[in-house]
């Protein structure tokens, strides 16, 4: 698989290349200090993977991946970004992967193996993102983990547990880490989803019945887990009223 590097920082493509060098099945055939430049480079190059800086003079990796969609056959393309998760919430496009610099050798690895090509309807996406996220909410929560970038689906969420500073999401794979206030996305998702303990938000489309676990003591049942989790006297009569009329 050909890739191109697209950075302005030397020390940059210097850590991308490598990587590269090391890695069976990957050839390394150009670099690019912009956008502009790496749209010569694949024209002449024919690149299958483009890693793509997303601040850059001349033109921005955005500019550019806008314009690489525009081709026949456009290149797989994995930003590689020093900025975190919340400047990255604007790139909610699962077909795309994100990096954090410094960028470690085993996330170039995996996310190479399941890039897939940008196309135009999630370009459009990317640019209507901030107007989205206003009316509607994010399409997907964003996570720092182990592995770089996770975009987890708001859809795939089956509740939110704070625990001190952070936030468990629970979604169908497994969890991950946030660090983002329970209060922040019970407002952002509050049609979505329900309040039924200080500490916990229950996804509606997720909730499978209540049941009794001592006098005055109830827990919900959550679709396609075998968790419980505990709903406090003071959100049950809002959860039953709720549960009336799904």
């Amino acid at each position: 698989m050909k890739v191109l590097i697209c950075d302005d920082e030397a020390l940059a493509r210097e850590r991308l290349a490598r990587f590269l060098r090391d890695m069976e099945g990957y050839e390394l055939v150009g670099e690019a200090e912009n956008g502009e430049d790496a749209l010569i480079q694949v024209a002449r190059l024919q690149p299958d993977v483009v890693l793509l800086d997303l601040r850059m003079p001349v033109m921005d990796g955005l500019e550019c991946a806008e314009k690489l969609a525009q081709l026949p056959e456009p290149p797989a393309v994995i930003f590689c970004t020093a900025y975190d998760e919340h400047a990255l919430a604007a790139f909610q496009v699962q077909a795309v992967g994100y990096l954090l610099k410094p960028v470690r050798r085993e996330q170039l690895v995996e996310v190479l193996e399941r890039a897939t090509r940008v196309n135009r309807a999630q370009l459009d996406a990317v640019k209507r993102t901030g107007e989205d996220v206003r009316e509607n909410g994010r399409s997907h929560i964003t996570a720092k983990t182990h592995r770089g970038i996770e975009l987890i689906p708001v859809d795939d969420v089956r509740y939110f547990l704070a625990d001190q500073k952070y936030v468990t999401v629970r979604h169908g794979k497994g969890e991950v880490l946030i660090d983002e206030t329970l209060k922040d996305l019970e407002n952002e998702f509050g049609c979505r989803f329900i309040r039924i303990h200080r500490n916990a938000l229950l996804a509606l489309h997720f909730l499978d019945g209540l049941e009794l676990v001592a006098p005055g003591q109830y827990q919900v049942r959550i679709k396609g887990i075998e968790e419980r989790l505990v709903v406090s006297r003071r959100h049950l009569p809002d959860l039953r009223e709720t549960m009336q009329k799904l």
